[in-house]
């Protein structure tokens, strides 16, 4: 894994992208403290053009590692009771019309 300093990073930027496309990782150092890293993205090469340009634009993140579906189902599930519900429900649509209506 390669260090740099941010000034050499700005001046060398596109050496450095070259050298992140071609897998290496790369740690951003300001005043010679680390304070970010710079990584390929894994799996880029199987998203549709639609996808990379949400990541792109920063709405959309790619996971990190994939999700532990059995760990995910085994969480208690939220308890509402039917009032609060049913009051949350309403909102939603009140506030939905309120858009749609221009108000």
């Amino acid at each position: 894994m390669r260090s740099v300093n941010v000034a050499d990073l700005k001046n060398n930027l596109s050496r450095y992208l070259r050298q992140v496309r071609r897998g290496e990782e790369i740690v951003v150092r300001d005043r010679s403290l680390p304070i970010a890293k710079i990584v390929p993205l894994t799996g880029a090469e199987e998203l549709d053009a639609e996808t990379l340009e949400l990541v792109g634009s920063g709405q959309l993140r790619l996971e990190q590692r994939p999700l532990d579906l059995e760990a995910f189902f085994s969480l208690p599930a939220p308890r509402r009771s039917r009032k609060s519900a049913v009051e949350a429900l309403i909102a939603d649509r009140e506030e939905r019309d309120a858009s749609l209506l221009g108000r």
